[in-house]
């Protein structure tokens, strides 16, 4: 969409794509056929330092351990079973709770997933290592002293190795494009711009599925829910909100860490401790003056993305859920920390804070971007014990508040259809 100038094409929501590329769900459809095409940059993630260096995520483990020091070989007993065996874990982790499929797979991974990752950081002794796996573990939106914090930064790491963190060749909506194509190919209709108030408007319908947070739930079928499952509605927990900000840019942005150019998504937060410090902020309802900053730069590898040799920039901050304050000095103050010179590149510049990101979607419930809370609770009982069903018969949630939770993996409203087939039988 074009957010900013004519011709300069960003990603309104999600821009880069380990999880879709993973998705049994995705690749068992002939997206390809439809227009989807993946682009892999050369370096999955760069996370640079204040001393010029950066640590990176590569496709190739022994690219990755380079900077790594003296802690390459810690980090390679730990990402590379995980990667070894992706296929078989993927499998496994993108689905509700059940009998794994790979018991010895889930148990490797699972054995330090359910861990904080500041206690999973403490084998490694030089800052690189620990600064890497805080920014991907900061995906999960948690204080890196709480778990299943280190759930993420294995899973996402070991998902760079394996099939690399892509983004889709102009931009995500050619991901949308390619379902609802393939959708149409089978006789399917899609219908937009049409807000459904109540389920009553579908009672015609054997099955509804609703892609929508526990909140939208209760608006839509408040009168069909019973009591005890409609207190597990209400007490569902959404998490930290997102501040976020696109920029069209005069050029590619001056990476003082030259290696971070090769990256199609950057970290900027520094060391372990200050992500530390930023995330656990957010918690408390505050904001870190030196917030952890993910940014994605699509158009150093997909020129269809800005006009000549312009560019487009994406990138947010996690703020307190419900935030107002304003963030985009802040975070061009981190950007600029790590790219001295990025704002006399700024030729126009969009953003949306938690209030404009639920009005476009209204499932990201103060800005938060995950479906819900990713808490231990939540990441099993998500949002109740019936998880896809609900207490409404032939009503079904099929939404990121259901396992396994945030990412663009299609694979809740995949299990959400499984059973509703499975009633329906």
């Amino acid at each position: 969409m074009e957010l900013t100038l004519p011709g300069f094409l960003h990603d309104v929501c999600s821009a880069v794509h380990p999880l879709a590329a993973s998705s049994p769900f995705f690749s068992s459809l002939p997206l390809p056929s439809h227009g989807l095409q993946w682009i892999q940059p050369p370096l999955a993630l760069a996370h640079p330092l204040d001393d010029g260096t950066a640590a990176i995520l590569s496709r190739s483990m022994e690219e990755t351990c380079g900077p790594l020091g003296s802690d390459a070989d810690q980090y390679c007993r730990l990402m590379s079973p995980l990667a070894a065996n992706w296929s078989d874990l993927i499998q496994d982790v993108l689905g509700p709770p059940r009998a794994p499929r790979h018991p010895l797979t889930l148990a490797r991974f699972g054995w330090n997933a359910w861990r904080d990752v500041k206690s999973l950081a403490g084998r490694f002794r030089g800052p690189h290592a620990k600064a890497l796996l805080a920014g991907i573990a900061a995906h999960s939106m948690l204080p890196l002293e709480r778990g299943p914090s280190a759930a993420f930064a294995l899973l996402l790491g070991a998902a760079g190795h394996a099939v690399g963190w892509p983004i889709a060749r102009g931009g995500s909506q050619a991901i949308a494009n390619a379902l609802a194509g393939h959708l149409r190919s089978l006789g399917g209709e899609i219908r937009t711009g049409e807000s459904v108030k109540s389920v009553e408007e579908l009672a015609a319908a054997k099955v509804i599925l609703c892609d929508v947070s526990p909140r939208q739930l209760l608006a839509m079928a408040g009168a069909r829910i019973r009591p005890r499952y409609r207190r597990c509605l209400e007490q569902f927990e959404y998490g930290p909100g997102v501040y976020k900000v696109d920029w069209a840019l005069a050029g590619p942005i001056p990476w003082t860490a030259k290696v971070c150019h090769a990256a199609g998504t950057v970290h900027l937060g520094g060391t372990f401790e200050e992500i530390e410090n930023s995330e656990r902020a957010i918690w408390r309802g505050e904001i870190d003056p030196h917030p952890f900053v993910i940014l994605s730069q699509p158009s150093s590898f997909d020129p269809s993305r800005a006009p000549g040799s312009k560019h487009v920039a994406w990138a947010y901050c996690h703020v307190p859920n419900g935030s107002t304050v304003e963030m985009v000095e802040t975070i061009e103050n981190q950007i600029e920390r790590f790219a001295p010179g990025f704002r006399r590149l700024v030729l126009a510049r969009h953003t949306m804070d938690p209030a404009a990101l639920e009005r476009h979607n209204p499932n990201l419930v103060g800005g938060s971007i995950n479906g819900g809370a990713q808490t231990y609770r939540q990441a099993i009982l998500r949002p109740s014990y019936k998880l896809y069903g609900t207490s409404a018969r032939g009503i079904y949630l099929c939404s990121a508040s259901t396992p396994p939770g945030g990412g663009v993996h299609g694979m809740c409203g995949y299990y959400a259809a499984q059973k509703a087939l499975r009633d329906l039988s």
